[in-house]
């Protein structure tokens, strides 16, 4: 089961059972990333660019993202 976080540009998808733990979301962009907290992403806590970053970086490929499309 996968959980999506959006923040009206992208939208985050956290895979949980692909999660190693290894907290490099919880390093990078500790304003965002909460495992105490529920829901224990913030999404709104950083810019766009700073999340796509951020999930680049996930060595287990348990975040990733997509880009929400806009009507015109």
């Amino acid at each position: 089961m996968s959980k999506e976080y959006s923040n009206g540009e992208i939208t985050i998808k956290w895979q949980p059972k692909l999660c190693q733990h290894a907290a490099v979301c919880v390093k990078t962009l500790p304003q965002v990333y909460n495992p105490n907290a529920s829901p224990w992403i913030s999404i709104e806590n950083a810019s766009t660019e700073e999340l796509k970053n951020q999930i680049s970086r996930c060595p287990s490929g348990a975040l990733s993202y997509y880009e929400n499309t806009k009507d015109e």
